[in-house]
């Protein structure tokens, strides 16, 4: 079975070390890595998957100090452990090459820890053959979105769309549309953010704006207000990289955080039952990686989305107006 390295190092400093409540090896690998849970943590010191200076480590009750090198190797999941589940999909678009879904709130990508099942790479294997080499946990999956983050996706069926979509997307020319609904009300039309992006020092469930000397990587996103709903902005971004949580952590960035992030915006409630941050993938445009032909999908927003709109639409005095994308 093969694995993946992860290798991490105990920071001199006091403040990081009072975040995970205690210095056992556990319960600080859990505050490092989110993907993995707690209970996901202790089996893999049990199975001596995890090392500490190079020495093997088998009790969770180790207690880490400053300075400290620590590796976990873990296992991968194999494709006879990736079950087909029959879970619905919204297909925007769909050929024997390529695939195109609106992916929902709450249903993560593919498999990854604490995610084994439920994820759209277990839909889709009940609903078509993918292309192999995405790796053996995300076949097919050519970008990701957030598990909040609703709105279109491409999928690749074969090896060979799969190698010209991501070419694409390295060579920016497929182009991807968000709409967002962010606090305050920007000073300009429009804008460009353009800022590194890399894990969040401290706490590593974020990501955050990082020097690219520090391990950042470049991050850009272009903005323009879409419509003024007073204290809130509805907001059309388009992506030139893509970073995890990029519009996220670039939004909270300049001061104007997405509605309903659970991780970057102060919480604020606006009286709307949001599934998470109002953020929608609504437009992919890109090169068939067949034909060439130009393939564009837009993904209607959810009802929670439009909802939003609607509300904020009314508290400002404006009247009703249909959604147009």
């Amino acid at each position: 079975m093969s694995h993946s390295h992860l290798e991490l190092e105990v920071q001199e400093t006091s403040d990081l070390l009072k975040q995970t409540q205690t210095d056992r090896i556990d319960a600080w690998l859990a505050s490092q890595v989110p993907d993995l849970s707690r209970s996901r943590i202790q089996k893999l010191i049990q199975q001596a998957n995890v090392q500490i200076n190079g020495f093997v480590c088998t009790s969770k009750n180790h207690t880490v100090k400053t300075g400290d090198r620590i590796q976990i190797a873990i296992p991968e999941a194999t494709t006879s452990e990736l079950k087909p589940e029959t879970i619905p999909l919204d297909i925007l678009y769909e050929d024997d090459h390529l695939l195109i879904i609106n992916k929902p709130a709450g249903l993560v990508v593919h498999p990854a820890a604490g995610h084994f099942d439920g994820t759209l790479v277990n839909a889709l294997l009940a609903h078509c053959p993918l292309a192999e080499i995405g790796g053996v946990q995300r076949p097919g999956i050519v970008h990701r979105l957030d598990k909040d983050t609703t709105g279109a996706i491409a999928i690749a069926k074969t090896d060979q769309a799969y190698q010209h979509l991501q070419a694409q997307l390295k060579a920016k020319t497929a182009r991807r549309e968000y709409l967002g609904v962010v606090y305050g009300a920007t000073k300009t039309e429009s804008g460009t953010v353009d800022q590194p992006i890399g894990r969040h020092p401290l706490d590593r469930k974020k990501m955050a704006v990082v020097p690219e000397a520090k391990g950042g990587r470049p991050s850009v996103t272009h903005w323009w207000v879409k419509e003024r709903l007073g204290n809130y902005t509805l907001m059309h971004f388009q992506l030139e990289t893509g970073r995890t949580h990029q519009i996220r952590v670039h939004c909270a960035h300049i001061g104007h955080p997405i509605v309903g992030d659970p991780v970057y915006s102060s919480g604020r409630d606006v009286g709307v039952n949001l599934p998470g941050q109002a953020l929608h993938a609504w437009r992919l445009s890109l090169q068939h990686p067949v034909t060439g032909e130009l393939v564009q999908a837009i993904a209607p927003p959810p009802h929670s989305f439009v909802t939003l709109r609607e509300v904020l639409r009314r508290r400002c005095g404006l009247p009703p107006k249909s959604f147009e994308i």
